[in-house]
């Protein structure tokens, strides 16, 4: 297996457009001294000095290894492995959820149905207490 170089400026940038992260909203979070253009220099740098890597890490949330050791085409090889035969992923649902309309609809007919009682018991009571009053 040869030993490839790992690109960190670029995941640096898969991870930050993963996250929906832009540019100057990176720069902000790293300081004063950095600005949009500094962040896409720094995008293009092969190897990132790692003050900066671990800087970046803490703002995106994700460790620095990941960075260093991401390789995009590495991971698009076992998708293409895995799910080459034309094959389906298998995902378990533990929790399924059937008919949630309907279940939505039957806690709302049923709070109705509660609402409609507690009304009715009112005015037999109101009936009552008026029956009291005029006696």
């Amino acid at each position: 297996m040869q030993n490839k170089k790992i690109h960190q400026g670029r995941n640096i940038k898969r991870f930050r457009e993963m996250l929906g992260i832009k540019q100057e909203a990176l720069a902000f979070d790293l300081g004063e001294d950095w600005n949009q253009k500094k962040v896409s220099l720094l995008e293009q740098k092969e190897k990132i000095e790692e003050d900066n890597l671990e800087r970046i890490s803490d703002i995106l949330k994700i460790p620095v290894e990941a960075i260093e050791n991401f390789d995009e085409e590495e991971a698009v090889n076992v998708i293409a492995n895995t799910f080459g035969d034309h094959s389906i992923g298998y995902q378990k649902n533990d929790n399924p959820i059937f008919n949630q309309i309907e279940q939505v609809l039957k806690l709302h007919e049923e709070k109705i149905a509660l609402y409609e009682r507690m009304l009715k018991e009112k005015d037999e009571m109101m009936a009552r207490l008026e029956q009291l009053i005029q006696k």
